[in-house]
């Protein structure tokens, strides 16, 4: 069996990109998969390919497991890390890092601007709905 998982994208412009995943746990969980992958992002009007996002925003409901959004590179970086343990139950909410600029991608060697998930502490029926808004740059 696998997760039971999903990927939408919500708006896709040349500014910025809105996309929303989810997953429904069997217990055996996600490791490194690239939900955000740059090269199937809307190109810049002038053909230019994305080459890196930034996070501006994220609201998002974890329910008995950690998530971990990495930076992918060489050697991964982590962005962000959602949830809790089995412990703590639903765990929801929403982040505004447009003050200060968001996250930016500080992934060093071998960067290629994607995003990948993993989770951490799944059992059977824990779950995510997670909605990134984030800016693109070229």
């Amino acid at each position: 069996m696998a997760d039971a998982v999903t990927s939408q994208t919500i708006i896709d412009t040349e500014k910025r990109v809105v996309q929303k995943f989810t997953n429904l746990s069997d217990g055996s969980g996600e490791a490194g998969v690239v939900k955000v992958d740059v090269s199937t992002l809307t190109a810049h009007p002038d053909g230019t390919a994305c080459s890196i996002v930034t996070i501006d925003q994220i609201w998002y409901d974890v329910g008995g497991m950690r998530v971990i959004l990495n930076f992918n590179a060489s050697t991964v970086v982590p962005a962000l890390v959602l949830g809790g343990s089995a412990a703590a139950g639903n765990v929801s909410g929403h982040f505004d890092f447009r003050s200060f600029g968001g996250i930016k991608n500080n992934a060093g060697s071998g960067v290629n601007g994607d995003i990948k998930f993993t989770t951490s502490g799944h059992t059977n029926l824990d779950h995510y709905t997670i909605v990134l808004e984030m800016r693109k740059q070229y």
